[in-house]
């Protein structure tokens, strides 16, 4: 067979239906067996450039997907336009011989006399080498690279070079280092994915290291959105990757990402103490790196909450971490600040302990970190009351107001100029309810300025609810009373049926324990059982007939003007917690009468101890229902500080500090054990 060359850009053909036909099962099968002789007598029935199967593959597309040397042979001899023939993903004959692993002396004829098959791509930008590294085709690998060895930086749709994909699949078959020992220089991968990056992803030190060997300029590639090898290791938190990169690439740690922000920064955000540590033992002089914003590594711990960090960098050095603790960005804010903006309790509480640390400075808003927790607070709580439907109202809103359409296009009439003047300094979002509360809390008691104690009383508490959420409350407390009225009725008439109990001698053992025991010591009989029962049947009636009325109450709220019902909830709100606080010293009556002349001596002081504790516990809780609405908001403003704080610190101290703490004794441990061996 002699070579047979075509015009690649001028011949590429594809699929077309109304011209092309489907094969018949006879000719693929004569293709598949590579049975020379009677495809010949049969294909000179058709049309052999026009045959095709479903997928668009034609006959010279299949022979070389079977190895059917001799078919390939003749058809690209006698029909040379399906060298280039394509099907529905635009595959060429290489594609498939790449894929397959089926580069026969033929196709390596035809490709040395059109060698602009090794550059075509198919649908998904893939040339013949990136399906050849796809499927593992080691052979197929070293062929491609020899014929076009800049081939291996070569993007697809994806902006994976196969470079990148020999990473990306763990360094299988050896192909890895046959793309890394090849000549070409690694300057033509301008853009893209970089394959160190895919090597840092893995967390694979031993590929990291072929690449600093074979190919040491890839360390220094930056990506697209991940900025260098470096950042890209402090974002993940991969301390050996960024140990080696230190040692291989240290000026990857003076270098900004296209977000402005150095490698550093990058490890304080995702909370690596270890990376933190390791960085500022090459570079000890983080108050030379800020990012774009002006901000310190302080600043973008405290920012993202990373405890941990905070906790570490203010236990450095004075000199070296006195620039940081009050150093304000571009906004003026210092890092408790943007602990406080973020809701970042954890960080706020670990700055605002360090006596450094100064409370009272005002950023560009002239905002104190307590001005900025309460406004913080004040918006937390303003979305936690409103639906989904108007939270997606208020971002539309927001986005208007900005000139940022909602699903973040731009208009392209619009200045580029004046869109990033009116563009809004921080994107709508979500803030963190319990984060907010918490962070108020703290500031409150450790940077609140001083206030006269008229204060709270002489503010606004609260607003009035709305009419859907009284409406809600109506009928959950509907429900309420009517089950206590039920049970209180319940309790009232089985008084008498074991009244009459106690008093025969017959079918005690039909009833349950507490009528046995009525029996047995005649409580009704004696004076103090006589008073206990007097006492439980005037808690229970009393509990009957108050919850009654406040259901009658609440029923008769939807017969009248609407503007009552505010004052109707808080008024059968007292009434049904007085019920419920009488049916609880009703059962501890009950209780008192059962055990009255038992000899459960012990078991009766242990449940009348408990009563009383909860007695007196009800009677504190009981006290907010008696107390009108206004009042009420106000108590809850001021108890609500020690209520946040107290669960932060228990949080704080059970969940966070004592495994750093744990740890910390662990290395110190083990040290101590080295030092000693």
């Amino acid at each position: 067979m002699y070579p047979v060359e075509i015009n690649v850009q001028e011949n590429l053909t594809s699929r077309n239906d109304d011209q092309n036909v489907l094969m018949d099962r006879f000719l693929y099968e004569y293709v598949k067996e590579d049975n020379i002789v009677t495809f010949k007598s049969c294909v000179q029935k058709h049309s052999p450039d026009k045959l095709v199967t479903p997928s668009g593959n034609s006959l010279l597309h299949v022979a070389v997907s079977y190895g059917s040397d001799k078919i390939a042979a003749y058809l690209a001899e006698e029909f040379p336009s399906l060298i280039t023939s394509r099907n529905d993903q635009e595959d060429t004959i290489l594609h498939v011989a790449a894929r397959e692993g089926r580069l026969s002396n033929t196709i390596k004829t035809l490709v040395g006399s059109n060698p602009s098959l090794v550059r075509l791509e198919n649908r998904k930008g893939n040339i013949p080498l990136h399906d050849a590294v796809i499927r593992g085709n080691k052979e197929a690998v070293a062929w491609l690279v020899c014929k076009d060895p800049g081939a291996a930086f070569y993007n697809n749709n994806t902006q994976k070079s196969p470079l990148y994909l020999a990473v990306e699949s763990g360094h299988k078959n050896g192909i890895l280092d046959d793309l890394l020992n090849i000549e070409a220089s690694s300057g033509a991968l301008q853009k893209g994915k970089s394959p160190v990056h895919a090597a840092i992803e893995q967390r694979n030190k031993d590929i990291l290291e072929k690449i600093g060997k074979a190919k040491p300029e890839l360390l220094g590639f930056k990506d697209e959105g991940l900025g260098n090898s470096l950042h890209y290791a402090s974002s993940m938190g991969y301390l050996d990757g960024a140990r080696f990169l230190l040692q291989k690439f240290p000026d990857g740690a003076n270098e900004r990402d296209q977000e402005g922000n150095y490698p550093i920064h990058l490890a304080c955000k995702n909370d690596s103490v270890d990376l933190v540590k390791e960085l500022m033992k090459v570079f000890p002089y983080p108050k030379e790196f800020l990012n774009a914003k002006g901000q310190n590594i302080l600043h973008v711990a405290a920012e993202n909450g990373q405890g941990k960090v905070v906790r570490h960098i203010l236990k450095q050095d004075q000199k070296l971490i006195e620039p940081l603790l009050n150093g304000i960005d571009e906004d003026g804010n210092t890092p408790l600040h943007l602990a406080t903006q973020s809701g970042q309790s954890n960080a706020a509480f670990a700055l605002v302990r360090d006596t450094r640390v100064e409370r009272s400075i005002v950023n560009n808003a002239n905002k104190t970190p307590y001005d900025i927790a309460e406004e913080q607070s004040k918006i937390a709580v303003n979305q936690y009351e409103k639906t989904d439907e108007m939270l997606a109202e208020e971002r539309k809103q927001f986005d208007s107001k900005n000139n940022t359409p909602a699903d973040g296009t731009q208009d392209k009439a619009v200045d580029p100029k004046k869109q990033d003047k009116k563009k809004p300094s921080k994107d709508y979002k979500l803030l963190d309810y319990y984060g907010a509360m918490t962070t108020l809390s703290i500031l409150h008691f450790h940077a609140r300025p001083k206030k006269s104690l008229q204060q709270p009383f002489s503010s606004s508490q609260g607003k009035p609810p709305r009419k859907e959420e009284t409406k809600s409350r109506i009928e959950n407390l509907l429900v309420v009373a009517v089950l206590v009225a039920g049970v209180t009725f319940s309790g009232a008439i089985q008084l008498p049926q074991l009244k009459n109990i106690s008093n025969s001698n017959e079918h005690h053992h039909d009833f349950n324990i507490t009528s046995t025991v009525f029996h047995n010591n005649t409580a009704f009989d004696s004076p103090t059982g006589s008073s206990l029962l007097d006492g439980y049947l005037c808690l229970d009636v009393w509990a009957l007939n108050t919850s009654v009325v406040a259901a009658i109450i609440l029923l008769w709220t939807n017969l009248n003007d609407v503007k009552f019902a505010p004052f109707v909830v808080w008024f059968s709100s007292l009434m049904v917690g007085g019920a419920i606080y009488m049916m609880c010293l009703a059962f501890f009556f009950a209780v008192s009468i059962a055990l009255g002349g038992s000899d459960y001596g012990v078991l009766a002081i242990i449940i009348i101890v408990v009563g009383v504790v909860f007695f007196l516990a009800q009677t504190l809780l009981y006290i907010q229902w008696i107390l009108p609405p206004s009042v009420n908001q106000i108590l809850e403003g001021m108890l609500s500080y020690y209520v946040y704080f107290l669960s932060f610190l228990f949080l704080f101290y059970s969940w966070r500090w004592l495994p750093d703490k744990l740890s910390e004794l662990k290395r110190g441990r083990t040290s101590n054990e080295r030092n000693s061996g």
